[in-house]
């Protein structure tokens, strides 16, 4: 069993800074089977390792190091879920690489091009780990090359896709943002609300800020809807937003060519990516006050957008493929700045999950 101090089942984890860290990460490319080929960094030849080397150290008070035997421990018996976007997969299978350091999972269910439903099971702890792609969280239709050049968003109505399992879900890691930027036309009912950059529809420009706020707000009443009819209920947690690190266009050379985080105060959270955490967070807030009439519904932002915007050495960049500069280096490559290298930041984001299930646990215990 293991033991939380009583200071430490209140860490705000959001501010603090990266240091250095010799230890390295728990796993590596060729340990790991999960990793998305295109996070791959160190097997895809990039040269600098200083990456890995680096780690969250918050404020005012510790982030332990991830233990997988404590993480298995506290999820037996149960499925978690991530749902939403690829930032959802990047940091589901940073997830599985840390724990299949102490178990290997087998891939037991696999549906939809690009693998976009997948389902581990741990056999040691009878773990369930899904993923659900779901960018919108909400009812949408992607855009496509035979259908409407925007993406269409349902705003009253969750994705059946994964809300349909609900039932069989125990714990549930909500990841969206960057779709949020694209082209679309939004709905409410039968109504056409408005669009984001839809130049040529006859709708009114609304952007997405308020867009995305009810899309979580749908998103999180559902989760409480389901708490309210059934006593188990899923316990939530809301990942914030990860900003991008593009300097100038994506197929530059060098288009994010850090190879340190920024120090304390070298960057401040601004702009768009302070405005899509702000609702996200806010949202969070007020679905805790909505279910407070339940006791055991557990929710909580997973609050990683300053510690992921002070790390722009993180990302693939041009290791998104195999050894890009093989054959000399060109002026045109195609860069990631979006997602994490695996091993890479993201892994933080999990070791704070742990600490948050673990505070969860420690509370439950004393009720």
């Amino acid at each position: 069993m293991f033991f939380i101090a009583e200071e430490e089942t209140s860490c705000d984890y959001t501010t603090g800074k990266w240091v250095r860290d010799k230890r390295g990460p728990l796993y590596n490319g060729s340990a790991c089977g999960t990793i998305k080929e295109g996070q791959n960094c160190i097997a895809h030849g990039r040269p600098d390792m200083g990456y890995l080397y680096w780690r969250w150290k918050p404020k005012h008070c510790k982030l332990p190091r991830f233990e997988p035997n404590t993480f298995l421990q506290l999820l037996r018996n149960k499925h978690l879920a991530f749902v939403g976007d690829s930032m959802a997969r990047n940091q589901l299978e940073s997830l599985l690489c840390m724990l299949s350091s102490a178990s290997v999972p087998n891939l037991v269910y696999r549906d939809g091009e690009d693998n976009k439903f997948r389902r581990w099971y741990f056999e040691s702890h009878n773990i369930n780990i899904s993923v659900y792609w779901s960018p919108f969280l909400v009812k949408g239709v992607e855009k496509s090359n035979t259908g409407p050049n925007h993406n269409q968003l349902y705003l009253d109505h969750v994705d059946e896709r994964w809300a349909a399992d609900m039932n069989g879900i125990d714990m549930i890691v909500l990841s969206i943002g960057h779709w949020f930027l694209h082209p679309a036309v939004y709905y409410e009912g039968d109504q056409v609300l408005g669009c984001h950059y839809c130049p040529g529809l006859n709708h009114t420009e609304i952007g997405f800020y308020d867009v995305l706020r009810k899309a979580i707000k749908t998103t999180l009443k559902a989760l409480i809807d389901r708490k309210g009819a059934n006593s188990n209920g899923i316990n939530a947690f809301v990942t914030t937003f990860s900003p991008a690190h593009f300097e100038g266009d994506w197929d530059k050379l060098g288009a994010c060519p850090k190879t340190k985080p920024y120090k304390e105060g070298e960057k401040a959270l601004e702009g768009m990516d302070a405005g899509m955490r702000q609702i996200e967070v806010e949202e969070v807030e007020a679905a805790k006050m909505n279910s407070t009439q339940f006791e055991k519904f557990r929710l909580e932002a997973l609050d990683v957008t300053s510690l992921s915007l002070m790390r722009p050495d993180g990302h693939p960049g041009p290791y998104m493929h195999p050894f890009p500069f093989a054959n000399g280096v060109t002026e045109r490559v195609q860069n990631d700045c979006v997602h994490w290298c695996l091993p890479g930041p993201i892994d933080t984001w999990n070791e704070i999950l742990l600490e948050v299930i673990k505070k969860w646990d420690y509370e439950s215990r004393r009720e």
